[in-house]
């Protein structure tokens, strides 16, 4: 979510891997592993983020745009997911993470440990999310 494309998905990982390596050390047990492997790729990703959008991406051309369209049932139900994707593109970085993590089917209460947030919070901003989502999609249809 947080990469447009393959390299950077790969470079982003790596960085992840990296973090995660030199932050260990550190790590005091106090949540979850999981919990603290999450936080420390979001704040990559985030950090990754905003450093892209303070300086200009170059143009690329996407293997999209030379696509034929396909009427088949598997070709709707991907163009309603890539649709859903740039519908989260429009969210900030806080909402693409609940949203994200909520996708990867995670509970309200462990998105809350993730997040810092608690869980009935975690419930009521993904309520939202959910309305605000609907409604974007239905402006890029």
């Amino acid at each position: 979510m947080y990469a447009d494309d393959a390299d950077d998905r790969q470079d982003l990982f790596q960085e992840v891997i990296l973090q995660l390596w030199r932050a260990y050390p550190s790590f005091r047990g106090d949540a979850k592993v999981t919990t603290w492997l999450y936080r420390v790729a979001l704040n990559v990703a985030i950090s990754d983020l905003r450093k892209k959008k303070s300086r200009p991406a170059p143009d690329r051309l996407h293997e999209n745009l030379f696509n034929l369209k396909d009427d088949s049932p598997q070709v709707f139900q991907d163009e309603n997911i890539k649709l859903l994707y740039k519908a989260i593109d429009q969210l900030s970085q806080v909402e693409k993470a609940l949203v994200m993590l909520y996708l990867e089917e995670h509970s309200y209460d462990e998105i809350a440990e993730i997040m810092g947030i608690t869980a009935n919070n975690a419930r009521v901003k993904m309520h939202r999310l959910q309305d605000k989502l609907r409604k974007i999609m239905a402006t890029l249809t």
